[in-house]
């Protein structure tokens, strides 16, 4: 499937990608890493999901960029350089805005990583990965992950349900539709509540978590994964010791100053860059090899 050539691989290789690049995106507040880290989710988002991808950007991370960044310096006042004065006599500073604008532009990628990270970690892979050292928090996460979508879909059937029998959000007076929003939330929270227990009974009967229990797996560890884990690895590795060696470090109060733009930052940039990248690259790799070998039938 095009944009998941990158879910092929083995969890463990998924998984370090993705705990790496979230960290990462959180910890590195320099703009060009919070750029980097913010087109390359942005690119790999739009990858896997296409025009719903793009249609999520522009409905509701584009809004949360432009509102998280004016928010900001309307609540803090710090930094030396003043550009002008507010009504309430407060400072507007240019590296609040620098700040509110890096702040958003960091909460913008993570989110968009997240959105990738749902749709390659899937149940299994986090069962998998999780269910003999942690079973319980295994299993509560693959039912927090699959909950929306699924909640989704039910509170569709029960709208659809009321709305046949005249009980839906757009009939009636408002007192009504309140009464009927709060309906159709009790029904949700009850089949929720309902599912959640029929869930955790099944996997007890199953015998899940007890000791010894043995447990099926198609995922096979092949000399693909390791040539995959050792490049995010050796590259994570590289990013972690230019971030410590002050490669990375920025700061925006009081005055903005960063790490001089030498060579040595400007291999570590690359590295992040080639690093955010690396599924993309695997699928553009995967498609082509593929359309190879429809060239030769």
């Amino acid at each position: 499937m095009k944009g998941h050539a990158f879910a092929g691989y083995h969890p463990v290789v998924n998984f370090l990608y993705f705990a790496l690049i979230l960290s990462f995106s959180m910890i590195f507040m320099h703009p060009v890493c919070l750029l980097i880290s913010f087109i390359a989710a942005l690119i790999y988002s739009i990858t896997l999901k296409g025009k719903k991808a793009v249609r999520f950007s522009v409905v509701y991370l584009l809004p949360l960029l432009f509102i998280t960044a004016l928010v900001n310096p309307a609540f803090n006042h710090e930094g030396a350089t003043i550009l002008t004065y507010l009504k309430s006599g407060n400072p507007l500073t240019l590296e609040s805005i620098t700040y509110g604008i890096a702040a958003a532009t960091m909460l913008a990628a993570v989110i968009c990583w997240f959105s990738c990270f749902n749709e390659i970690m899937t149940t299994d892979k986090l069962v998998y990965l999780f269910g003999r050292i942690i079973p319980s928090l295994s299993l509560i996460l693959s039912m927090v992950l699959r909950f929306v979508p699924r909640f989704k879909v039910q509170i569709k059937h029960i709208s659809n349900g009321q709305k046949g029998i005249g009980r839906d959000i757009s009939n009636g007076s408002m007192v009504q539709r309140v009464k009927h929003g709060i309906k159709i939330l009790s029904i949700m929270v009850t089949w929720a509540l309902e599912n959640a227990i029929e869930t955790a009974d099944s996997m007890k009967s199953r015998g899940y978590g007890l000791s010894g229990r043995t447990a099926f797996s198609l995922f096979r560890f092949d000399q693909r994964d390791k040539k995959a884990l050792m490049s995010i690895l050796l590259m994570g590795l590289y990013i972690i010791i230019g971030a410590m060696s002050g490669g990375l470090s920025f700061r925006y109060f009081p005055t903005m100053k960063g790490s001089s733009l030498d060579l040595y930052t400007g291999s570590i940039f690359l590295s992040y860059l080639m690093l955010c990248l690396i599924p993309v690259w695997i699928d553009k790799e995967e498609e082509k090899r593929w359309h190879s070998l429809q060239s030769k039938i």
